[in-house]
């Protein structure tokens, strides 16, 4: 009798707890529904009165609704606005996300185009008020951090203290796939050639790559300084940032090759700072067009894994957001 009962005690109380671990997954999930709602409605204020940014809505909505479909409980966009009105208005005013989410892929995450439109609102000299309006969306989200839909680390870069600012934020969207994917996305049709390079070093990786050498050495006079967007403090560069861009830093912890904020917020400045971009070009004696190109298929050949465990059929395109609305 008494083993019966313990026994019985035992499964109540496993069977409680993946009671329980269902209920927070099934949160997580929704959370992804209402911040969903939530950036979006936010990014539609926003371009109210500025018809020129509504690429940037366009976009987001084709970053949102990819990664509503490759996560495990998938969510379709009548799932995600799941008011019709809503769910219309967005179709008549944004087909091509609607049309296209399930064939090609995005070249960055969502984060990324609401940090544009909130420098294009704010202007890149304003950092504190551009680190405010993201700290006060982020923390309008729902779910444990990191938040869904969400980065967590927003980084400045400037050729200069006195220079024009460019910005990033991070890949991290609480899931690993998406990171899988995101990342050699953003290494295959956006970030600059030597961000790419660099992250292609290693990228899906934790060790160099034995034929490649993609890293770059930034300029000592080159800021890059990362920021928590939750809270607003500084962040110190991680082990991997170090390994890319030269970065100096005592951390010892490896992110995702690729999934700092680091990475977009440089590849903004080289695209825009010629003379930064001489200084920081790879010397390595691996660095050439054969070599690139292999370690670039091998970015390539991992993105197809990936997409293929998730059961999406890419066409081979990336999403470009339409110039006009």
């Amino acid at each position: 009798m008494y083993n019966f009962v313990h026994v019985l005690f035992c499964n109540c109380t496993q069977a409680e707890r993946e009671q329980r671990r269902r209920e927070q997954y099934m949160k997580s999930l929704e959370s992804f529904r209402t911040n969903a709602v939530e950036i979006t409605s936010k990014m539609r204020d926003w371009c109210e009165d500025n018809p020129e940014r509504k690429p940037l809505v366009d976009e987001i909505l084709h970053s949102i609704f990819f990664l509503g479909k490759i996560i495990n409980c998938r969510f379709a966009p009548n799932d995600i606005f799941n008011v019709d009105e809503v769910r219309e208005n967005l179709e008549k005013n944004y087909p091509r996300p609607f049309q296209c989410y399930w064939t090609q892929l995005p070249k960055r995450g969502p984060f990324s185009c609401v940090l544009d439109m909130v420098v294009q609102l704010k202007g890149q000299a304003n950092e504190e008020e551009i680190k405010q309006s993201l700290r006060e969306l982020y923390s309008s989200l729902k779910g444990k951090e990191p938040k869904r839909l969400s980065s967590s680390t927003i980084c400045v870069s400037q050729k200069s203290k006195t220079s024009e600012r460019h910005y990033g934020v991070s890949v991290s969207n609480s899931v690993p796939n998406p990171r899988k994917i995101l990342i050699p996305a953003s290494c295959l049709s956006t970030w600059h050639e030597y961000v790419a390079g660099a992250v292609m070093t290693y990228y899906p990786e934790v060790e160099r790559k034995s034929y490649f050498d993609g890293t770059i050495t930034l300029p000592p006079h080159v800021r890059c300084q990362a920021f928590s967007v939750s809270n607003g403090e500084e962040k110190r560069p991680c082990r991997s940032c170090g390994n890319l861009f030269g970065l100096n830093t005592d951390e010892n912890m490896v992110w995702p090759y690729g999934n700092c904020a680091e990475a977009e917020s440089l590849s903004n400045l080289l695209k825009r700072e010629e003379d930064v971009r001489m200084e920081a070009r790879p010397n390595s004696p691996l660095y050439t067009e054969g070599n690139r190109n292999i370690a670039r298929q091998s970015v390539y050949d991992e993105l197809r894994n990936v997409l293929k465990e998730v059961k999406f059929e890419w066409d081979g395109n990336f999403y470009n957001p339409v110039t006009t609305v």
